[in-house]
This record gives structure tokens, sequence and C-alpha cells, in this order.
């Protein structure tokens, strides 16, 4: 119990350290909100009347208090789950808009990446047991060329390739205009073809880390002597590939996994941006160029929450799976 109490310490922690940042980190962003929305109404080339700056501010529920205050209210605010109204989307609450875009993200964070798990470990495993071959040079050079181009550019490309030359696959959006928007499968595949380009861009370099993550792995799973008495004593090659070697190699990237999926925003803001996909990244984009506030730090801390809470899930998952790690924090 000693290890999953310090576990479970440490994520408090750190969750309070990144409420901590989370109110800290916006307001260092210069400019003011309430401005910003007075300019927008009036024309950016009219002068700001100071009654209507003030008018904004007590709608958005900005009083002017200490930033001490500020941090006991939001603290406060945060424990009654009150999130408060986005700033941009006036008068909807940021919950609201956050659950009208997680499920997009959800489902596209997790279906790639889940994907990409398999995808890359199977490829790590095969590629350290065939290692030194050309199966193995060309997964290893190949793929570090890929871990090169960024998301962005290789959206852009299939962008240009399949929505706007070849016309498979639509420009952008998270379904067609003229979608009936209810249950069923018409809608339900409308859906998954406008999510194939988003996740295409996504599972091109996804399971890069995966392979070479399992890849690095395994090959020093395969020098340890436990493996080299499965190979001794005559096992079957899948069996001690399978079930000595990259049961224990896998673990690693159990823990990055976990992370991977608690990181919605990882990845996919830039992604989202140019495919025009109604996901959390492209709410959070749109919130940073508005000095959205409460829609920013909302979406920044589910995120956190997310990736701490995973790492938690992968801690406890690690400390069942491999005895060593428990008995390492004695």
């Amino acid at each position: 119990m000693r290890y999953y109490i310090r576990r479970f310490l440490f994520f408090l922690l750190t969750l309070w350290t990144a409420v901590t940042l989370n109110f800290i980190i916006p307001r260092l962003q210069p400019g003011d909100p309430a401005e910003d929305i007075v300019r927008k109404l009036a024309g950016q080339n009219k002068a700001i009347d100071p009654a209507q700056v003030r008018a904004i501010r007590l709608m958005l529920g900005i009083r002017g208090d200490s930033i001490f205050q500020q941090y006991i209210d939001y603290l406060g605010s945060l424990v009654h789950g009150q999130f408060g109204i986005s700033y941009t989307y006036f008068p909807y609450s940021v919950l609201s808009l956050i659950g009208q875009s997680i499920l997009w993200t959800v489902g596209l964070v997790l279906t790639t990446n889940i994907i990409g798990f398999i995808i890359g470990n199977i490829l790590g495993a095969f590629a350290a047991w065939k290692r030194n071959t050309p199966f193995d040079s060309v997964v290893s050079v190949g793929l570090n060329f890929l871990g090169t181009l960024p998301y962005m550019w290789i959206a852009l490309i299939l962008l240009s390739v399949f929505a706007f030359q070849l016309q498979w696959l639509p420009i952008g959006g998270g379904f067609s205009e003229n979608s009936t928007r209810q249950l069923s499968w018409e809608y339900a595949w409308d859906i998954v073809v406008h999510a194939t380009l988003p996740a295409i861009s996504l599972l091109i370099t996804g399971p890069i880390g995966w392979v070479m993550g399992m890849r690095n792995n395994m090959v020093q799973t395969l020098r340890e002597d436990y493996t080299r008495l499965a190979i001794a004593k005559g096992l079957k090659p899948w069996k001690v590939a399978l079930l000595y070697s990259a049961r224990n190699a896998i673990l690693p990237n159990v823990t990055g996994l976990a992370m991977s999926l608690g990181g919605l925003l990882g990845g996919v803001v830039l992604v989202e941006a140019v495919f025009d996909y109604p996901g959390m990244g492209r709410l959070f984009f749109t919130a940073i160029g508005n000095r959205d506030y409460p829609l920013m730090q909302t979406i920044f801390l589910f995120s956190v929450v997310a990736v701490l809470l995973a790492n938690l899930l992968a801690d406890f998952v690690v400390g069942w799976l491999d005895p060593r790690v428990r008995k390492g924090e004695q």
C-alpha cells in the first residue's frame, strides 16, 4: 500500500500545482477581454467608451478584486463545479461548450491512439526480433524520417490531395450540413467519413514513438537471462517473443499510452484547426485568440486532470503487472 499511497499523494500535489498555474498563466497574457468585446461591437477604428467596458466586465463577472481574492474565488468555483460563462460565446456556459466538443476529440484521439498503439508495438516487437535485418532498417529509417514531419504539414498535404484534387473526402467539419443529426447508420457513416482525414494525419506519425520505444525496450529484454533461458529450453520463437520479451518490454509503453489518452489536446489543436473539426482543439484555439479566460482555463484544466488521472491509473497498472516496481518503493 505504501507504493499506491505515495502515487496518490504525488497526484494531489501535482493537481494543486496545475490548478494554480492554470489560474496564473492566462492572466499573464496582455490585453483585456472586455475591451476586445467592446472594440468588436463598436468597430476597430472607434474610440472605446470606459462605461461600456465596465458594463461588459460586470456582465462577465469581472469585479476587479485583488489577484489573491480572484484565486480564492477560482478555487471555490472549482470545488462547486462552476466554471463560468464563456466570453466568446456569451451567454453560453463553459461546460455546455465543452460538452458539445469533447466527444468529437475523445472519439478521434481514442481511436487513433489505440490503433497507433497496437500497430506501433507490433512493428516495434517484430523489428526488434528481426534486428539488423533489412526490415529493421526500413522501419527505423522510414519512421525517423516521418517523425520530422509536423502534424499540420501532413494535414495540409492530405487536405490538398484527397479533398481538393481527388475530392474523395470532405474538406472539413464533423458532419455534412444537410445531415439529419439523428442517431442512425447514415449519420454515423457521415461522421466517420469526415473524421478520416484528421485520423490519418494523426496516424501517420502517431505510431512512431510506440515503434521505437518497443523496439529499444525489446532489444534489451532479449538480452536478459530469462529470455536466453527460454531460448535454451527450446521454446517456440513466438512464445519467447510474446510471452517473455514483449510482455516486459511493453510496460513503459503502457504508461505512455495512458498519458497520450489523457493528453486530449496534444497534437490535435492544429489538426482540428486545419480540418475545421468541431473538437476541443478548435475550441481551445478560439479561446486563446479571444482571451476567453474561463474557457481557456477549463479546457486546460480538463486536459491536465485527464493526463494526471491516466498517469495515476498507469502507475497502478504497472505496479500490479510488475512487482519490482512496488518493491522498489519499500
